[in-house]
């Protein structure tokens, strides 16, 4: 066995198209042992919000895969991403180490940044909009305080919109935008950038260090590794 290693899994979209999460929870709970660290870098659920009267049975069945990996001493941090919404001090959060928008950690000797990149296309302003929108503190009141459901009408109202929001611009891969925001996080001192929200794997190699998009789970079955001799 080599090295404890870093574990990274982004857009598994479980319960819409990554189904349900048996097969992703076989997966982690091979990770004891072989990895120090996993780092989810969002929409793991096809739709996850912070209170139990949103929780689908592809939550409720996860939730014991994380407390049990970090009862076997493997840190987990989640980086959320535009289907994740006020996970941060909400009933789920003590299933992380972290919850952020940006993730900072140290694999293979190398200083790594995780973040979902749903942010990054400044030529997705419609999208951005809702973000800013969906994410406020008054959209936060509204979830969590409306009737069960209700609410979950409107979840799935959201859904909707957020599919709509940034389908256009998330079917190309936006190259541009996505070399000129790694230059500048290169910049701050960081070796490798990692992304997920684009669904498809790349990979690019920059004067200052390198920048990962990481291919969504729901298509690859397959979690990815950094450091222990891979990577």
């Amino acid at each position: 066995m080599g090295p404890p290693a870093t574990a990274l899994v982004a857009d598994a979209h479980l319960g819409g198209p990554g189904g349900p999460a048996a097969p992703l929870i076989e997966q982690l709970g091979a990770l004891p042992g072989r990895a120090e660290r996993l780092v989810l870098l969002g929409d793991i659920f096809h739709f996850w919000v912070g209170h139990e009267k949103y929780e689908t049975a592809e939550i409720a069945a996860f939730a014991p895969c994380l407390a049990a990996l970090r009862a076997a001493g493997v840190a987990v941090d989640y980086v959320e991403g535009n289907r994740d919404f006020f996970l941060p001090g909400a009933r789920y959060a003590p299933l992380f180490d972290r919850v952020a928008r940006e993730i900072p950690f140290e694999a293979g000797g190398r200083r790594c940044l995780a973040v979902h990149g749903d942010g990054i296309n400044a030529a997705d302003w419609s999208y951005r909009v809702w973000r800013r929108f969906s994410k406020s503190a008054p959209s936060r009141a509204a979830f969590l305080h409306l009737p069960g459901p209700l609410a979950r009408r409107i979840a799935n109202a959201a859904e909707r919109a957020i599919a709509r929001t940034n389908y256009r611009h998330r079917r190309r891969v936006p190259e541009e935008a996505i070399l000129a925001w790694g230059a500048r996080r290169l910049a701050e001192g960081y070796d490798l950038l990692l992304l997920g929200h684009f669904h498809e794997e790349r990979r690019w190699r920059l004067p200052e260090g390198e920048i990962w998009l990481l291919e969504a789970w729901f298509r690859s079955r397959r979690v990815e590794w950094l450091g222990g001799g891979s990577g």
